[in-house]
């Protein structure tokens, strides 16, 4: 994983890591469209990861359509980075 600042988490969500990366982050929440229940904005309009399960194609989805690239997914299982790739 991406070197982060305090407030970036990361966060399980199915077999995925999932992390923003807060200094990447516009808020232009195409994240929350994608995956409302694994995604939202804070106080400072920047992506966070809720952590709740969800469709695990839509967290793909959701980290792709992100025009910064501030979300970083990565497979539990084989240790992977899947997105960005």
């Amino acid at each position: 994983m991406s070197d982060f600042s305090e407030k970036d988490t990361i966060v399980q969500v199915g077999k995925y890591k999932v992390q923003v990366i807060r200094e990447l982050c516009i808020g232009a929440a195409s994240c929350v469209a994608f995956s409302p229940d694994t995604f939202s904005l804070d106080d400072e309009k920047k992506a966070v990861v809720n952590g709740q399960s969800a469709d695990e194609a839509n967290v793909i989805m959701a980290a792709q359509s992100c025009p910064t690239k501030a979300i970083i997914v990565e497979d539990t299982e084989t240790g992977e980075q899947v997105w960005p790739s």
